[in-house]
């Protein structure tokens, strides 16, 4: 059977992505698919690699990897591109670790031109979710009262579930992240929520789904790094 594998919510923790990346090949049975469902940036202090990381491709043979955007990587992009008025929206959203991640120093005036364009051409580019037969893969959530093709985009990456909330989307499972749970991840019915607060906790679940069967994850495997010490 064919596997479908989801990591949320790196947040600049490169060492948890090596170690998921090394943990699902070990795990495996190609062709299979890699998921990452979002907010690669901020927070944690390795961004930059994170970012490069992804953008490389992460060709094995075998691997058809698909990466979110999440609400992150948005307000990066509307930052650097000059939506909003200035910075500020973003350093308080954890920015400052990003820029550091590229070569601002601490204390620094804040400086969006060291990110580089390739980066915000790729953020451009990133799809809102991904759907399969009986799955949604999405940065925050969906409205089930709409149609996918009729979703508002700052639902799809700044939504929060109501903790009672066990909606999925129809017949189809929704899996996300972006509502950290340090006690996660949070497994409902129709709908799993993978993000554990792994940049902060150094906790990083990977959720395992069989592409042919509907539902939640088969397993979680986990990962295990520092805790941050910031």
């Amino acid at each position: 059977m064919s596997k479908t594998y989801a990591i949320a919510d790196l947040h600049g923790r490169f060492d948890l992505l090596e170690m998921a990346l090394a943990k699902i090949a070990n795990h495996a049975d190609l062709p299979a698919t890699l998921v990452t469902l979002g907010d690669y940036v901020d927070r944690g202090p390795d961004s930059r690699r994170v970012v490069e990381r992804l953008m490389g491709g992460l060709d094995n043979e075998g691997w058809r990897v698909i990466c979110l955007k999440g609400n992150h990587e948005d307000i990066m992009w509307q930052t650097c591109r000059g939506f909003v008025p200035d910075c500020d929206w973003w350093l308080t959203n954890g920015g400052n670790a990003a820029l550091i991640s590229y070569g601002q120093q601490i204390g620094d005036e804040a400086d969006v031109t060291v990110i580089p364009d390739e980066l915000l051409r790729w953020i451009e580019q990133l799809p809102l979710m991904h759907v399969d037969e009986h799955r949604i893969f999405v940065h925050a959530g969906v409205d089930p009262n709409f149609s996918l093709d009729e979703q508002d985009p700052q639902d799809v990456v700044w939504k929060i579930y109501d903790d009672y909330d066990n909606s999925g989307y129809g017949q189809r499972h929704v899996v996300h992240g972006h509502d950290q749970h340090a006690n996660g991840p949070i497994l409902k019915k129709n709908r799993t929520n993978l993000d554990t607060f792994a940049w902060y906790t150094g906790r990083l679940a990977i959720g395992v789904f069989d592409d042919d069967t509907p539902g939640g994850p088969l397993e979680i495997l986990e990962i295990h790094g520092q805790p941050h010490s910031g």
